[in-house]
């Protein structure tokens, strides 16, 4: 069992100061558009033709404790983390050698890479991307240690749909009402202040990465004083459309841009490149008004990660079609490769001197020291010592206690944990390349925390593991081939996000059904 922060927070609650608590839970949380879509095994198609329902969304009703210097930490390593991956994304013959390898073991990845062959044949027609990241991060505490002192361990950087950027605002906002209205009983105030609970400007900063991107567009060459529009590509049923729409409202509101969500299986009904533009401007024409024509500055993609949403040969036209047009691509194929959990496998080994050459700005280079601090162990399964060192651990039963088998892909989700991963590894066969297609880490060893969590109605008490995501945002001009080349042309911090779930839960998807999400009460340990 690891070593707990506080044993005493939060209190009990007696029935009244729950019946208030969550009442008010309920009721800020509508009227703020804290929500989601129930899903089908909750609400049924039957019930919900139309999908017209919406409920609360996974939520806790505490804010959970956390470590002010790993808070403070992570925020401040993520410009830095930002240019690392933009830097990637930028080197295409780096980048490339590691999807070859990949290619060979998984068809997703042999496909994403094929999109940018192509429309590198053709020529890219934009030299912008936008990434919209988030850096997941577990505290780390030694079990065997109460003396030791807490750190952040990374857990996975996302390069492509880095959700809950809307919805994490909003809870932290939900939890400094609670305060204000005195929901929290007595013995919780020694650690909820004001002071405890940060700012989460995640919404606003979001949306200006996405602002900022649109006023950088250049229109088509023509001039075809088509009004302007940003695209958000999403999955459909999209549960969670309303963390979407906050940043969709706010761009309109703040910035005065309007946006359209289309599901990624629309794609090539709606919008189409004319083809006699050398320049290859997105025009969007939407389903509601087929007479009204949109240039697109932008797309932000909330869908297309996963192998599961590229069910025909359509599916890879539409993002062929999408990745040449001369939107600005949040993110692009390239980016979205960044993402592999082998490319954070490779950084994380010790004897790496990736970061050195990717973090070599003056501003970034003092970082490369604190980032690799966020490394916990991960490890290759191939032919390299270090590779045969983790097929030891991984086909060994009290070895493998120890550590969770990841797929390389952007997406998480599929892991393998602790003793289930030696029959899985047998059910490979001898087959050396699917070996490759995964990686091992050394699980993180979080404080042991409780909280409640709010779902479906349902209040759900007991021990919990908190993940605190980093949002950053980044654009970048890409070079002709030479990393060197590139220039970064906006760098910044962009909110965080905390998402909780049970101790017993092996993963951590809050969409997905696993977890909640929650806002930082920062403690000093």
């Amino acid at each position: 069992m690891a070593a707990s922060f506080d044993s005493g927070y939060p209190p009990p609650l007696t029935s009244e100061q729950s019946d208030y608590l969550l009442s008010n839970i309920r009721d800020w949380s509508i009227l703020n558009g804290l929500a989601v879509r129930p899903s089908s095994s909750f609400v049924s198609e039957k019930i919900d033709p139309s999908r017209s329902l919406a409920l609360t969304a996974p939520v806790t009703l505490f804010p959970s404790l956390f470590p002010r210097v790993c808070f403070d930490e992570a925020r401040a390593i993520q410009t830095a983390y930002n240019e690392l991956y933009a830097s990637i994304a930028n080197d295409e013959e780096w980048l490339g050698e590691v999807v070859k390898e990949l290619a060979e073991v998984d068809d997703f990845i042999s496909n994403l890479w094929d999109v940018h062959q192509a429309v590198k044949k053709e020529g890219y027609v934009q030299d912008l991307s936008l990434g919209i990241f988030r850096s997941d991060y577990m505290v780390h505490k030694h079990p065997s240690n109460l003396d030791a002192k807490p750190e952040i361990k990374q857990v996975e950087f996302n390069t492509i749909a880095s959700s809950f950027g809307g919805l994490s605002t909003k809870v932290s906002a939900l939890h400094k009402h609670l305060l204000s209205i005195s929901a929290y009983p007595p013995p919780t105030l020694p650690f909820i202040s004001d002071s405890s609970l940060p700012p989460n400007p995640s919404i606003s900063s979001i949306s200006r990465g996405i602002a900022i991107a649109h006023k950088a567009y250049n229109r088509s060459r023509e001039n075809t004083r088509l009004p302007l529009c940003t695209l958000f590509i999403v999955q459909d049923p999209e549960n969670n459309a309303f963390d979407q729409h906050a940043l969709a409202t706010n761009l309109l509101t703040d910035h005065n841009i309007l946006t359209f969500r289309l599901p990624f299986s629309t794609v090539l009904s709606h919008t189409h490149i004319p083809s006699d533009s050398p320049f290859r401007p997105l025009i969007y024409t939407p389903p509601h008004s087929p007479n009204t024509l949109y240039e697109v500055t932008t797309l932000y993609f909330r869908a297309g990660y996963s192998p599961a949403e590229y069910t025909s040969q359509d599916s890879w036209k539409a993002r062929l079609h999408l990745e040449r047009s001369a939107a600005i691509k949040c993110p692009s194929i390239l980016t979205h490769l960044a993402g592999s959990k082998k490319i954070q496998q490779i950084l994380a080994t010790p004897s790496s001197p990736h970061l050195s050459s990717f973090l070599s700005s003056t501003s970034s280079a003092e970082y490369i020291g604190r980032i690799r601090d966020t490394f916990a162990a991960i490890y290759p399964l191939d032919d390299t010592p270090e590779g045969q060192y983790a097929i030891s651990i991984a086909t060994d039963a009290d070895k493998a206690r120890g550590y969770v088998l990841k797929p390389q892909r952007e997406g998480g989700g599929n892991n393998i944990y602790g003793l289930k991963i030696p029959p899985f590894i047998k059910s490979l066969g001898n087959d050396s390349k699917k070996y490759r297609g995964h990686i091992l880490m050394e699980l993180i060893e979080p404080p042991a925390l409780r909280n409640s969590i709010f779902r479906n109605g349902d209040v759900k008490s007991g021990e919990v593991i908190g993940e605190l995501g980093v949002y950053g945002v980044c654009l970048w001009r890409h070079g002709r081939g030479q990393k060197e080349e590139g220039v970064i042309l906006e760098n910044w911090e962009a909110g965080h996000l905390l998402r909780t779930k049970g101790r017993e839960s092996e993963e951590g998807g809050v969409a997905a059904g696993f977890g909640a999400v929650d806002s930082v009460c920062l403690i000093d340990v």
